[in-house]
């Protein structure tokens, strides 16, 4: 009985056998027939070395040496004009009058105060030489003609505000009051702007703090006068790198004699260097540019063809759809210029017949 059942046992294993092997048998032959996966198709690029022109390229905004909207201090009703819209003005030149009668009758009212006060004063210094008051008396009186004196200072002070001078020498804007007009305070009469000499405000990034010092040549041109170049140079710079942007904010000075140049206005800006620079550069199809760094597909020779492997790279300028390359690869290293989207780690690569954007010339 014990025999029956091992033979049983025995047959049934090997029916199980059987059946497996078959099985594995038929999906080796399956896998056998399914056709290799074919080598992506991609566009080579070689890193190579160029001559840059080493000066800096970026742009700005022209802003005025001293520019503000007039406004008053005092509260007042607009009692005389005496500029118009447009108008060059000198510094201290009168521009407007706020109605000031009642401050004028105010004032002569502290002026008999302070003539009386001072007669007291007066009287009471000869009296006090006589010792027939006492010297409290007579200081008191001092006091009294002083807080009259520094009433008629502060009214003629409060009348002279209602004259609304220019601060500076410039050009004026557009009035924005009207004669009789009451004025709160505050009120914006017009806009000063003084357009000779001009800033021209604009930033660079860090790493080219060292490429850059007071009296550096600018060359700057605007929308509208595309055929004209302003020259300036570099006046300051911040002491300071802004830790968000990681850039510096610089200004420098130009001579605006024909007024050409108005605050507000979009620069296209060029600054001077001393030489040009060697730079290693790829085509900026080349370069996957991500928040946590840039990267390419660099491609090696494997066993049996081109492979490709991820590589964090820094970069730098870009001129001319070609990017600097700082850090990550060296001069003749091939990488990926088109096609990255299919790739992966490790994955195999062919070129493409046709040159990469930005090679003039096939890769291999």
């Amino acid at each position: 009985m014990i025999k029956r059942s091992l033979l049983v046992l025995l047959l049934t294993l090997l029916a199980l056998g059987a059946i497996f092997g078959l099985k594995f048998y038929r999906m080796r032959q399956a896998a056998s027939q399914v056709p290799a996966v074919s080598p992506a198709v991609v566009a080579f690029a070689e890193v190579k070395s160029e001559h840059w022109d080493s000066s800096l390229s970026t742009v700005g905004s022209f802003r005025a040496v001293a520019g503000i909207d007039i406004s008053n201090e005092i509260a007042g009703m607009v009692q005389a004009i005496h500029f118009n819209s447009g108008q060059t003005v000198k510094a201290g030149q009168l521009l407007l009058e706020l109605d000031s009668a009642t401050d004028r009758a105010e004032l002569d009212g502290l002026l008999a105060e302070q003539k009386l006060a001072g007669l007291r004063y007066q009287r009471g210094q000869s009296m006090l030489e006589r010792k027939f008051i006492a010297a409290a008396d007579q200081d008191q009186n001092r006091a009294q003609l002083d807080q009259a004196a520094a009433a008629v200072a502060g009214k003629q002070i409060q009348i002279a505000k209602k004259h609304i001078k220019a601060p500076f020498a410039g050009e004026l804007g557009i009035r924005r009051v009207d004669l009789g007009q009451y004025l709160p305070v505050g009120s914006a009469i017009v806009m000063l702007e003084q357009l000779d000499p001009m800033y021209l405000d604009f930033t660079l990034p860090e790493r080219d703090l060292g490429r850059i010092g007071k009296g550096q040549k600018v060359i700057a041109s605007v929308p509208a006068f595309p055929d004209q170049y302003f020259e300036g140079e570099v006046t300051a710079s911040n002491p300071a790198v802004d830790t968000d942007s990681r850039t510096i904010k610089v200004q420098a000075l130009f001579r605006n004699p024909g007024k050409l140049l108005r605050p507000g206005m979009f620069a296209q800006i060029k600054l001077s260097a001393e030489a040009d620079q060697t730079v290693s550069t790829l085509p900026d199809t080349a370069i996957s540019y991500n928040p946590y760094g840039n990267s390419v597909f660099a491609v090696q020779r494997g066993p049996a063809g081109w492979i490709v492997q991820s590589r964090q790279v820094k970069t730098g300028d870009s001129r001319g759809g070609r990017v600097e390359i700082l850090e990550g690869l060296r001069l003749g290293d091939k990488v990926v210029a088109a096609g990255q989207m299919k790739l992966r780690n490790g994955m195999a690569v062919t070129p493409d017949s046709q040159p990469a954007p930005g090679e003039r010339e096939q890769a291999p």
